[in-house]
């Protein structure tokens, strides 16, 4: 099975959203597929052999979207196009806008009523061709598909506001005044409609794109090019011309651009900043010259003291001797550094100490060389890096599906349609209660319906705050897997813990022939912070069970040190795997923390399964949760991200329901009824449906405040 994220171009909105994947889903060989609105993205797991990502374009294109599979096709530089051409036609719509309104209000005469109407009528004509055509094409698309989004309702809303004010323009008169009634146009808000939704998505697209700020920081911590060594040359090449097997130069302060393993070849520390490649040595006539170390040694030949003829000339060469004999005591300190260089790792493990990289050690894309000219052998590359693994978790995770959403999603498929019934029956209502002389306003209230309807906010109210909640985890080193894990680590009310790699740091000089003879603190070490994380734990709810294979002695020391109550030694994977199980069936909600191969079983079977970032890879191809790093203070700051994450979810689909329930029966006049004689406008239809959306994703950004 392969799994990959595409961009899918043309969305609007949660019926949309819905739309692709339902017709994703559909296609043969296409084993899952998943949909992010706010990234518009879909994460699609296929079978390669049955289906082509061709395949999956050529259907989708079909129902009038389009999948970004292309390598030459850039999504960024579409978007921004895309952006940019949004972002004119709001001008201009607001420019159309102001016009109307002025005439309409009477702030502007340009003669009478004749000559406002069908003036207003050009610019109304002019805003949608320019402005508001999209709505009308996507809207027509979706006809020809059989389904329909938010752009059939704004194409419906604006249409009728503009053929009723058009009759009226030039029929109005003979038509209603001979029937004894007020008539009036509308062009005000068939031309505010489109510039309240235009402004809403500007205002919504710049909000989302601070949701993706975690993935655009991943992402830059890439450099663009790579210094390749050719014999005696460096080159400066594009990343991506990279392979397996380059030699790879990274000078301080750079940024390492692919993984790879120190070599011996050039690595160079630094002096007060500079680079040393050279240093000075004497001239025949005593002074110090420029050469490079290398001609240090044969210089030692031409200055022998034994050989000096006359007393002067002992002085002079023993001057010059001293000099040359403390440059070489220096060089021989330097070149005993040229093994190692100083890398800043903090972006993987989350320590603000450098890491000491030798001959024969690990270096990782996106890490920086602090001190030293550094020299690798690129091993991974691309999409192999440990980067771009990083940054596929987080997509992945962020364009997963939080249970709840899988309900909106079933919501957003018939909302639409039903919004168009609902706008058929408020239609019915007011014309059969008045007859002809209810016209106007079952018209005005039906296209009320037609706009208020906000499906955006549904479909916008999870994906938004698992992007800023998943990305914020992203930058304390927490990566979280998908949506299902981060609504469950709110749940999680014990930690089953393992001891050595994960609690503890084991000290790896120790003879283990005689570590019995030795104290618990001679073979390993309690990990910083781990007693205050512990701590954060119990005041957060959750009991710590602590499970090693250690003998008593030691587990009950590290037990007490840690501040853990419930601990059990001499344990092996099955013991954990069972104590897993006991607590769940003891009703708990339980999570599993562990680094090594012995652990993986108790990671398979928990509800939250947490690994070591710097632990095996088969724990962290387990895990739900993998913390880069040693610090065990993320678990806490997990649990809190998950709680906030959640409640914000929760928070963005109460409002968006509660603005649906409330909004739609106002705009369709029900309050009149009841006797409340007051009549909402499409203008302000409009803009509390572009509110709606915009005041979702701004309620998500929040998080980003939290602590």
């Amino acid at each position: 099975m392969e799994k990959r994220t595409i961009p899918v171009l043309g969305m609007m909105c949660a019926g949309c959203a819905a739309n692709v994947e339902r017709r994703m889903n559909g296609i043969e060989g296409v084993e899952r597929a998943a949909v992010n609105l706010a990234t518009r993205t879909v994460l699609v797991e296929y079978d390669e052999t049955r289906v082509s990502p061709e395949k999956m374009k050529e259907e989708i294109e079909r129902a009038g979207y389009d999948l970004v599979i292309e390598e030459d096709r850039s999504v960024a530089e579409i978007e921004n196009r895309a952006y940019a051409l949004l972002r004119r036609r709001v001008v201009v719509s607001w420019v159309f806008a102001l016009l109307v309104m002025a005439i309409s209000m009477g702030w502007l005469h340009i003669g009478n009523r004749d000559v406002a109407n069908q003036t207003m009528l050009i610019i109304a004509l002019a805003n949608i061709v320019y402005c508001g055509r999209q709505f009308f094409v996507n809207a027509w698309r979706q006809l020809t598909h059989a389904s329909a989004n938010m752009d059939t309702l704004v194409a419906l809303s604006t249409g009728v506001s503009f053929l009723f004010s058009t009759f009226n323009t030039f029929w109005g008169e003979r038509y209603w005044e001979a029937r004894g009634m007020v008539w009036d146009t509308w062009f005000d808000a068939s031309v505010m409609i489109i510039t309240f939704v235009l402004t809403g998505r500007l205002l919504e697209n710049r909000a989302k794109n601070s949701t993706a700020s975690a993935i655009r920081s991943l992402m830059g911590l890439q450099p663009k090019t790579a210094r390749v060594v050719e014999g005696d040359d460096v080159n400066e090449v594009p990343i991506a011309t990279l392979q397996r097997g380059d030699i790879v130069e990274v000078r301080p302060g750079e940024k390492i651009p692919v993984d790879g393993i120190v070599v011996n070849e050039k690595n160079i520390p630094t002096e007060n900043g500079k680079q040393i490649t050279e240093r000075h040595s004497p001239t025949e006539n005593g002074e110090l010259s420029a050469r490079p170390w290398s001609l240090c040694l044969q210089r030692t030949e031409r200055y022998d003291y034994v050989q000096a003829r006359n007393t002067d000339e002992k002085s002079n060469h023993t001057s010059q001797f001293s000099t040359l004999s403390s440059q070489l005591e220096q060089f021989s300190t330097l070149s005993s550094q040229l093994d190692h260089v100083s890398i800043d790792e903090s972006m993987i493990t989350g320590e603000p100490v450098p890491a000491v990289r030798k001959a024969g050690e690990k270096v990782f894309a996106g890490t920086i060389v602090k001190q030293g000219t550094l020299r690798f052998k690129a091993q991974a590359v691309g999409k192999d890096t440990l980067l771009a693994g990083i940054i596929r978790t987080v997509q992945e995770a962020q364009g997963s599906k939080a249970p709840v959403q899988r309900v909106v999603d079933k919501i957003a498929l018939i909302f639409v349609p039903t919004v168009v019934v609902l706008s058929v029956l408020t239609f019915l209502l007011w014309w059969g209660r008045g007859g002809e002389y209810m016209l106007p306003r079952a018209i005005l209230s039906a296209v009320n319906v037609l706009v208020i309807a906000c499906p955006c906010a549904l479909g916008l109210a999870t994906p938004t705050a698992l992007m800023v909640g998943i990305g914020k985890a992203a930058k304390k080193n927490i990566l979280i897997k998908d949506a299902t894990a981060l609504e469950s680590i709110r749940k999680m009310d014990a930690l089953v813990i393992d001891k050595t790699g994960t609690l503890t740091i084991p000290n790896e000089q120790v003879d283990l022939a005689h570590s019995a003879e030795l104290q618990p603190e001679e073979r390993e070490q309690l990990k910083p912070h781990a007693r205050e994380a512990m701590e954060q734990l119990r005041q957060l709810g959750v009991e710590v069970y602590m499970m090693s294979g250690d003998k008593e002695e030691a587990v009950a020391f590290w037990a007490e040190k840690a501040g853990i109550g419930h601990y059990r030694w001499q344990v092996l994977p099955q013991d954990k795997e069972d104590m897993v199980r006991q607590l769940q069936a003891d009703g708990h909600h339980v999570g599993m923390t562990g680094d090594g191969i012995n652990d993986t079983q108790a990671l398979a079977v928990a509800d939250v399964s947490i690994a070591m970032g710097k632990g095996t890879d088969v724990a962290m191809d387990v895990a739900q949760v993998t913390l880069m790093g040693t610090d065990l203070r993320r678990i806490p700051d997990a649990i809190r991200l998950s709680k906030q994450t959640v409640g914000m979810i929760h928070q963005n689909l109460f409002w968006a329901f509660i603005y649906n329930i409330i909004c739609i029966p106002l705009a369709a006049g029900i309050p009149f009824f009841f006797g409340f004689h007051w009549q909402m406008t499409p203008m302000w239809a409009s803009a509390l449906m572009a509110f709606s959306s915009v005041s979702v994703v701004l309620n998500s950004l929040r998080l980003k405040a939290t602590t």
